[in-house]
């Protein structure tokens, strides 16, 4: 695609997508791209900027969540924004150092608002109709012959092997809840993934506990009040239903921090302007992100972002 038709078609879906959510009631936000706190993932490397005369370490955003979230503490409403963000060692089809996110928050809602709302977003950008609504439990069981709210890592693992997916050489090995994170991460990334989506929109909900990220748990603690939308066996779009405690947070940024550190990454300092926002002013409902790129390359009919940017790889 030439460089107008490129520019012309992320007009054109950022277009939709403003009138979308305008229209919804959300207050379109800028936070800053460069800050002086990251929020702590196990699989994200953000990238460190050291600035002349300063001491401390600003980091680009990986997403604009953790200022996103302070916004909503301190009573801005329900809120959206495309923001650029940076994960470092990320390069490959749909996959970049930097590319652009689309981050909302609404305060006092659910996953079923949400699924309306993905399902006019996809209506308005790519022409669907619908949004289909399945669990993990049900996905994994169609696609790989387990169930990830009752099995073990062991199991996830045989589930690889049968579909013809070799695990990771001392995966087998690690304790129980690493393998089990692990294993269930490449099951769905090399057998589940590429079969969710194919006919309409997909939202695959209730997740396994240790792969709750900051979502809140349902009641009985069973499963984790995420999910990810699938549409052609891409992912586009991933959210939960907020857990607004701070300890729950804290407990989670530990962890996090933990398995960076037996992964030989950087231990990354604890958000504690995020965690002080935590707590009586931080509204319940529900928070998404959606990879604008990914969201363009489906709309172009490509299987890369780079078909659909006039930079690709920053340059």
């Amino acid at each position: 695609m030439e460089s107008r038709g490129v520019l012309e078609l992320r007009a054109s879906v950022r277009r939709a997508i403003r009138e979308l959510f305008d229209a919804a009631g959300f207050l379109e936000v800028d936070t800053p791209v460069l800050a002086a706190e990251v929020l702590p993932e196990a699989h994200i490397d953000p990238l460190p900027v050291r600035v002349a005369g300063d001491p401390a370490t600003r980091w680009l955003q990986a997403s604009p969540e953790n200022l996103m979230k302070r916004l909503l503490a301190a009573g801005s409403g329900p809120i959206y924004q495309f923001a650029p963000a940076f994960r470092d060692g990320e390069r490959g089809l749909q996959h970049d150092i930097e590319f652009t996110i689309l981050e909302w928050y609404a305060p006092g809602t659910t996953l079923d608002d949400a699924a309306d709302l993905l399902a006019r977003l996809c209506a308005a950008v790519l022409g669907t109709r619908g949004i289909v609504r399945t669990t993990c439990t049900a996905a994994f069981g169609e696609h790989a012959g387990v169930d990830p709210l009752s099995c073990t890592a062991g199991a996830l693992l045989a589930a690889a092997v049968r579909s013809g997916t070799t695990p990771p050489p001392g995966l087998a090995a690690l304790p129980e809840p690493e393998a089990f994170d692990r294993a269930f991460e490449l099951v769905l990334a090399e057998v589940v993934q590429p079969r969710l989506g194919l006919d309409a929109p997909l939202m695959l909900e209730a997740w396994p506990p240790c792969q709750s990220a900051f979502a809140r748990l349902d009641a009985e603690g069973r499963s984790a009040r995420r999910f990810e939308l699938f549409v052609g066996g891409v992912e586009v779009a991933n959210g939960w239903e907020e857990d607004p405690a701070r300890e729950p947070l804290a407990r989670r940024i530990d962890a996090a921090n933990e398995i960076r550190r037996k992964d030989g990454h950087l231990e990354l300092p604890v958000p504690q302007r995020l965690l002080a926002a935590h707590g009586p002013t931080m509204p319940d409902g529900v928070g998404a992100a959606l990879g604008f790129d990914r969201l363009v390359m489906l709309a172009a009919g490509t299987r890369s972002i780079d078909a659909i940017r006039c930079f690709p790889g920053g340059g």
